[in-house]
């Protein structure tokens, strides 16, 4: 699936054939059986990511193959001093590193990303070489990536580099199943606590999803990955950048229905100069607030914040 995926982002899209209002500021979704882009806005543009760096530290850790029974202790260097971002995980728990994994995945836990990290087999500098390798064994050229939480605004990427990242995600067991659970409870220092996900979609009647992975920083806005099964399709989605997790939820809505032939969501008008122009591959871009739906030929081969 990933090489099918890579061969049709090096190719160019057809021409456009209708646009659809729409919020997030870059965008990309892909057909699998196909190959076909269906969907594009801005997909090249480099822009934060914030915590869809999550499946990026999620792949490099289980490639190092660890011990995930192990246990691991949150301490203070993990705790988020960039953005003083809010976290339900206290210093000083110690959990097996499958439950770390596990968190930092579903409930985008930033303490639980860094101990993965720190954890990482020749420490937090072997970590950001194996993301570097990972980055060129993918093809993901137009990406950067400095640390494993996603609040740095230096991790960078594009849709189209992120359509690679997440085709290579779904090929781990633990991460498929990890980013679609609704939620789990987990023993805190004697205490249960309950954690859920942070993408409202999963578990919803109607959405079959197969992977999902959000974020949010103020640099990024609202994004979020998903590979989807709908109207008999496989899909792939890219969301970046969406001003309010309302208009991501309706943007992934709106793309559901696009694919099953139902009637769409208008969203509510953005003032004019709020939301980048759609873009298409053609070149002849049109300035306005809607993204550009592509029917293709099939591709050939103070008060700390919650971010997530």
């Amino acid at each position: 699936m990933f090489k099918k995926t890579l061969a049709a982002l090096l190719l160019s899209y057809a021409a456009a054939v209708q646009a659809l209002p729409f919020s997030s500021q870059h965008a990309l979704v892909f057909e699998e059986e196909s190959g076909q882009v269906l969907l594009e806005k801005n997909a090249n543009d480099i822009v934060p990511i914030a915590s869809l760096t999550k499946l990026m530290t999620a792949m490099v850790v289980l490639d190092a193959k660890p011990d995930m029974n192990e246990l691991i202790s949150i301490d203070e260097s993990d705790v988020d001093t960039l953005k003083f971002s809010s976290s339900r995980v206290p210093v000083g728990t110690m959990l097996p590193r499958s439950a770390i994994l596990h968190l930092a995945l579903m409930s985008s836990d930033n303490r639980a990303a860094s101990a993965l990290a720190r954890t990482y087999p020749g420490g937090r500098a072997a970590f950001v070489a194996a993301v570097r390798e990972k980055l060129t064994v993918l093809g993901m050229h137009s990406t950067t990536i400095e640390e494993p939480t996603g609040l740095s605004p230096h991790n960078r990427s594009s849709a189209a580099d992120l359509l690679k990242m997440a085709a290579a995600a779904s090929n781990y067991p633990e991460i498929t199943h990890y980013t679609t659970e609704t939620g789990e409870v987990f023993d805190m220092n004697g205490r249960p606590v309950e954690y859920h996900n942070t993408n409202r979609l999963v578990g919803k009647q109607g959405w079959d999803i197969l992977l999902s992975k959000t974020g949010f920083t103020s640099e990024a806005g609202r994004c979020l990955i998903m590979r989807m099964q709908s109207a008999g399709k496989h899909l792939i989605v890219v969301l970046l950048n969406a001003k309010a997790t309302a208009a991501r939820v309706v943007d992934a809505e709106n793309i559901q229905r696009y694919v099953s032939g139902q009637p769409l969501i208008m969203a509510q008008a953005a003032p004019a100069g709020k939301h980048a122009s759609a873009k298409m591959r053609s070149h002849h871009a049109q300035r306005h607030a809607h993204i550009v739906l592509v029917k293709g030929k099939a591709a050939k081969p103070a008060k700390k914040r919650r971010t997530v």
